[in-house]
């Protein structure tokens, strides 16, 4: 197994018909239209980078481990206007993740969680490693640990 990993985002395209609606037809969907007013604060789970102050973003919800086990979830993302997808390099941890304290959920093929932990985004790569260094992990989830929200998943690389 490689000693590696890669962060990986949602893609642009599945929100970008989002952004025309009006105000009206976002809150049939239970989406928001807002501005973020602080940064960090508003974190994209596209292009793995905070909203800058006063940029528009939607709030929504989104079904982000759709696996046929007990570990189904979904919950609320922001997404920012015209954000590109991100595709980080080979061990690259994007700066978004770096000031936050994140929880890490580690699953195995069948989409069952076989460990998770709290981290610091300043040490997060060590706790990636060591995740993957188990042989069952598929893959791993980040949420900011807090309000437990999903950022990304990381694959092996």
């Amino acid at each position: 197994m490689s000693a590696g990993f890669r962060f990986t985002a949602l893609e642009a395209s599945l929100f970008v018909p989002l952004f025309s609606l009006s105000d009206e037809e976002l809150e049939r969907r239970n989406v928001r239209r807002m501005t973020a007013d602080a940064f960090p604060g508003f974190p994209c789970r596209v292009s793995l980078q905070d909203a800058a102050v006063g940029e528009q973003v939607l709030l929504l919800p989104f079904e982000h481990h759709a696996a046929a086990s007990p570990y189904r979830s979904s919950g609320p993302i922001y997404v920012r206007t015209n954000a590109v997808t991100a595709v980080p390099e080979k061990n690259e941890v994007p700066v978004m993740f770096r000031h936050r304290r994140l929880s890490l959920r580690a699953y195995d093929a069948a989409g069952m969680m076989t460990e998770a932990c709290v981290t610091e985004g300043a040490v997060l790569e060590q706790d990636i490693l060591r995740l993957f260094g188990r042989p069952a992990v598929e893959y791993l989830h980040v949420h900011n640990a807090g309000p437990g929200c999903f950022n990304c998943s990381v694959r092996r690389a």
